[in-house]
């Protein structure tokens, strides 16, 4: 069995939107018991990453710690021409990632207790995403 999704996402500029709940919705809904939900935003600057759910610092110490890593408005960019955080959030992408695979397992994603799927927003301004959830596996209950 195999079912694909959209998942439209608004945000408010640079931030990460936490998506967890919306992709186990959707495995809910499918009936899979066993297999793969695959996510893959279709941007090249944001990104998605699985990482701490309970506490938001550790979100705030990657925004933080990229933020050094890859400044707005550093002079060595060419490549400026939607603003100071242009490059950036195309570096952004790039070091992290545009797609995700999470194990199903009886019925559920496969996420450990402290782990949470999320779009990492990095431009400064608001924008729409799309990320394409496929979702493939068997509904037989073992």
């Amino acid at each position: 069995m195999m079912q694909q999704h959209r998942l439209d996402i608004q945000t408010q500029g640079r931030s990460t939107i936490n998506i967890t709940s919306e992709i186990d919705k959707l495995i809910d809904q499918s009936g899979i018991e066993t297999g793969l939900c695959h996510v893959f935003i279709s941007h090249t600057s944001a990104s998605l990453i699985i990482t701490e759910n309970a506490d938001d610092n550790v979100r705030r110490d990657l925004e933080n710690f990229f933020s050094r890593l890859v400044p707005d408005g550093d002079p060595i960019y060419l490549h400026d021409q939607e603003g100071d955080d242009d490059m950036p959030a195309h570096i952004r992408s790039v070091l992290t990632q545009s797609e995700i695979t999470i194990p199903i397992s009886q019925g559920q994603s496969a996420l450990g207790t402290w782990q949470g799927v999320y779009l990492w927003e990095h431009r400064t301004h608001p924008k729409r995403r799309m990320a394409t959830i496929t979702l493939i596996g068997d509904n037989t209950k073992y």
